[in-house]
C-alpha cells in the first residue's frame, strides 16, 4: 500500500485538523500522567507501587461504575459539544493539580482526589472522541482513521513521557501539570474550526425506557462482540498496568531516575507507534489477528519480565507496545465497523468500561505483587493475561469454524464464510 493510501484519512479537513489538536493534547495528557506516577511513587511515598495501583484504579474505576451513563450520553447528545466540555473539565483538572504541586501543598489523598476526577470526566470524554472519529471521516475511511487516531496518541506517547522526563529533573512535575492544562487549547481551538456542513453525523438514540440497557442486550446477543470483550477485560485488568510495570522495573530493578523511566515509557511507545501504522495499512481487522497479537503480548511480557538489563528490556517494551497496540487498535476498529451506528456509543463505552474499569480490580493486585515479590513477577501477571486473552479468541475462532461447518454440511452457507465475523451473520 503506498503512503497516499496510508494516510488517506488525512485528506479530509476535519479529520487533519482534528489530529493536530489532539496530537498537541495528548503530548501534555501523557507529560502528565508520568508526571503523576513519578509524584506518588518517588515524592509522596517511599517507591510504594501499591499507591500508584490506587491512583490507577481512581482514575479508570468510573469508566465501569458510569458506564450506563456515558456509553447513553455519547449516543444520544452532539457528540462534538460533549468533547467541548469534557476537554475544558480535564485542563482545569490538570491546572487544580499543578497549581497545588507547584506551591508545595499536594498531599497523596489530593492526588487520588484529583485521579478520581479525570477518571470521571474521562469516562464520558473517551467514548464521545472514539465514536467521533466516524463523523470526522465516514465509514469509507473509519478503519484508517482509527488507526491513524492510535498512531497520532501513542507518537504522543512517545514524546511526551521522554519530554516529562526532562522537565520533571529540571523544574519539577507541578509545571508538567500546568504545561498539560495549557495544551487542551489546542483540541478545543480545533473543534471550534470544524467545518460543521462535513461532518458525518450518524443516527441519534432516541430517549426511551430501557434505553440504557439497549447495549448490553446487543452485545449479549453478539458472540464475536462477547469475545472481545472478554479478551479486553484480561488485558486490562492484568496486562495493561504499564505504569506499575515501567516505574517499579527502573526504580527497584534498574535503579534509575525520572529521566529513565520516561525513556522506558517512550520505547513502549515506539512500538506502539510502529503497531498504529501497521494498523493503518490493514484495510480491515479480524479476530485471527486479535488472537495473534495477544499471544505476543504474552511473550513479550514474559521477556521483558527476564531481561537482564535495562537496555534489552527497553528493546522488549518496543515489542510489547507493538503487539498490545495492534490488540486494542485492531479490537476498537473491528467493534465499530460491526456495530450499528445508533448503537456505536454504548458499545464502545462498554469496550472502554471493560478494558479500563477492570483496573480497579487489576492494578492494586499487581502493584501489591510487585511490593511483595518484585517487579518481574508483577509482569508474569501481565504475560499470563496475554496467554488466556489469546485462548479465548481461540475457543471463539473453533467456535466460529464448527459453526460455519455446519451450516455448509447443510447447504445454507459456502465454504469461504468461514473468516467473516460472526456479526455480519445476523
Amino acid at each position: 500500500m503506498s503512503d497516499t493510501r496510508l494516510f488517506r484519512s488525512l485528506r479530509l479537513y476535519n479529520f487533519r485538523l482534528w489530529s493536530a489538536g489532539a496530537l498537541v493534547s495528548n503530548i501534555g495528557t501523557w507529560m502528565q500522567r508520568v508526571a503523576q506516577d513519578w509524584l506518588v511513587l518517588t515524592i509522596l511515598t517511599d517507591h510504594n507501587a501499591s499507591a500508584v495501583g490506587v491512583t490507577m484504579a481512581l482514575q479508570f474505576g468510573p469508566q465501569l461504575l458510569l458506564l450506563p451513563l456515558t456509553g447513553y450520553a455519547a449516543d444520544r447528545f452532539d457528540r462534538r459539544r460533549l468533547i467541548m466540555l469534557t476537554q475544558a473539565l480535564l485542563g482545569l483538572l490538570a491546572l487544580g493539580l499543578g497549581l497545588i504541586t507547584v506551591t508545595g501543598v499536594v498531599t497523596l489523598w489530593q492526588v487520588y482526589l484529583f485521579a478520581l476526577g479525570l477518571g470521571c470526566v474521562t469516562a464520558f470524554d473517551a467514548p464521545a472522541r472514539q465514536t467521533f472519529v466516524n463523523e470526522l471521516v465516514g465509514e469509507q475511511y473509519l478503519s484508517n482513521a482509527v488507526a491513524l487516531n492510535s498512531t497520532s496518541f501513542n507518537s504522543a506517547r512517545m514524546i511526551g513521557p521522554a519530554v516529562a522526563g526532562l522537565l520533571i529533573a529540571a523544574i519539577g512535575t507541578g509545571w508538567v501539570f500546568l504545561i498539560n492544562a495549557l495544551s487542551f487549547a489546542a483540541v478545543l481551538g480545533s473543534l471550534c474550526l470544524l467545518r460543521r456542513s462535513e461532518l458525518h453525523m450518524t443516527p441519534r438514540s432516541q430517549r426511551r425506557a430501557g434505553g440504557l440497557l439497549e447495549g448490553f442486550r446487543y452485545v449479549w446477543q453478539r458472540p464475536d462482540l462477547k469475545t472481545m470483550l472478554v479478551m479486553l477485560f484480561l488485558i486490562g485488568t492484568f496486562g495493561f498496568n504499564f505504569p506499575i510495570y515501567i516505574s517499579t522495573m527502573s526504580v527497584s530493578v534498574f535503579h534509575g531516575q525520572a529521566d529513565q523511566y520516561g525513556l522506558l515509557t517512550s520505547a513502549l511507545a515506539i512500538g506502539s507507534v510502529s503497531g498504529a501504522l501497521l494498523a493503518a495499512r490493514r484495510e480491515r481487522p479480524n479476530i485471527r489477528l486479535l488472537a495473534i497479537a495477544t499471544l505476543c503480548f504474552g511473550l513479550c511480557c514474559a521477556l521483558a519480565a527476564l531481561t537482564p538489563n535495562v537496555w534489552l528490556f527497553a528493546g522488549v517494551l518496543v515489542l510489547t507496545g507493538l503487539s498490545a497496540l495492534t490488540f486494542n487498535t485492531g479490537s476498537n476498529a473491528l467493534m465499530q465497523l460491526t456495530t450499528e451506528p445508533a448503537m456505536r456509543g454504548r458499545v464502545m463505552a462498554l469496550r472502554i468500561a471493560v478494558t479500563m474499569g477492570g483496573t480497579p480490580i487489576g492494578a492494586p493486585i499487581v502493584g501489591a505483587i510487585a511490593d511483595h515479590a518484585g517487579p518481574r513477577w508483577a509482569m508474569l501477571v501481565g504475560a499470563g493475561a496475554g496467554l488466556l486473552a489469546a485462548g479465548v479468541a481461540l475457543s471463539h475462532l473453533l467456535r466460529a469454524r464448527h459453526t460455519t461447518a455446519s451450516l455448509t454440511d447443510s447447504g445454507s452457507v459456502s465454504g469461504d464464510h468461514a473468516d467473516v465475523p460472526l456479526a455480519k451473520r445476523h
